[in-house]
């Protein structure tokens, strides 16, 4: 029988990017890593993955022309001068990292259960073309939701029989946003972000998203996050969402996620870029109910009453300060096969 992939030549997956509607940073760890208090939200934007088998064992990355997002511009910390940042296309990136995991927990499967009889094994070679949807370095978990994608797109390749809970187990080894993007909706995630907690969220909430053409380095703004602490002696505690804002999510409240949103690395990423300040008071002028840096930055989001209000939101975002305003909506599935 032949396989959908043998067919069509190729799979494609989507998922989708996301933002934090609550994010508490606990205290610097001796790893080096921080406790975190996350309300995870997907959003209607998505990375799509196009995975083509290969005959030999290579994996390629490339980048479509399709894509909204290929570059951006960052701070050299060195300098301090603007420097272009391209998408890697090796194994620095996280889709490549996704293949590779995969792979090798397939041919360990393989070698412990399988034995090919005047066969070679599968040699799990991939080209992985990638549609960029969601801003790069904007804190909405974009190279993530590559990798989410990846993970499902290959496993459907290689006929894995793998779950989606699988799959979400698996990219939890790539970062804690790897895990959320395959698995979608909204969801509370603690410790270094891994520990997922799945929210039920019948309804809808309604954002506007403001992509920067400058990117923020998510471990330089934690940086200066301590910096500002140490500096202001402010003890952080362990992290906790507000429940009311939990709730108010999972009700899809918007009035009420406007009062109670918060984001700690909000300051520090104004620190670092005080553009954003100005963005986040045109979006309260233009009728947003409330904006707020999302995750590390320098992405904004902007809460709108409904679909209408967003789309007037980014109609009047756009011809006030000439930037790319995009509406959304949430809860997003998460990663999928096209």
């Amino acid at each position: 029988m032949m396989r959908d992939s043998e067919f069509y030549g190729h799979v494609t997956a989507l998922a989708p990017g996301k933002v934090n509607l609550g994010l508490r940073v606990g205290p610097l760890r001796a790893d080096g890593y921080h406790d975190v208090a996350s309300l995870y939200y997907a959003v209607s934007l998505y990375e799509e993955v196009t995975a083509t088998p290969r005959e030999d064992d290579a994996i390629t990355i490339s980048i479509s022309e399709r894509s909204a997002f290929t570059s951006i511009y960052t701070k050299d910390p060195e300098t301090g001068e603007p420097s272009k940042a391209e998408i890697p296309l090796d194994e620095r990136n996280l889709a490549h990292q996704a293949a590779v995991l995969l792979r090798e927990t397939l041919q360990n499967r393989d070698a412990a259960t399988l034995s090919f009889p005047g066969a070679e094994p599968p040699s799990y070679g991939v080209d992985l073309s990638i549609t960029k949807n969601v801003p790069i370095a904007g804190g909405m978990g974009g190279g993530s939701a590559d990798a989410a994608a990846t993970l499902v797109a290959c496993s459907a390749l290689w006929e894995a029989g793998l779950t989606k809970e699988q799959l979400a187990e698996l990219g939890a080894q790539l970062g804690a946003d790897v895990p959320f993007s395959i698995l979608g909706g909204a969801a509370v995630g603690q410790g270094a972000g891994e520990e997922l907690t799945p929210l039920l969220t019948p309804g809808e909430l309604h954002l506007v998203i403001v992509p920067s053409s400058r990117g923020l380095s998510t471990p330089e703004v934690y940086r200066r996050l301590d910096e500002m602490r140490a500096y202001s002696s402010v003890q952080s505690d362990v992290p906790e969402l507000d429940a009311d804002l939990v709730r108010a999510a999972c009700t899809s409240d918007p009035e009420m996620v406007a009062s109670l949103m918060a984001n700690d690395l909000q300051a520090p990423a104004v620190s670092m870029f005080g553009a954003l300040e100005d963005m986040m008071d045109a979006g309260l002028t233009e009728g947003a109910m409330q904006g707020m840096v999302s995750g590390s930055g320098p992405t904004v989001l902007f809460l709108a009453r409904d679909a209408q209000a967003a789309t007037q939101l980014a109609t009047g975002l756009q011809e006030r300060l000439d930037v790319w305003a995009i509406p959304v909506s949430g809860p997003a599935h998460g990663a999928r096969l096209l």
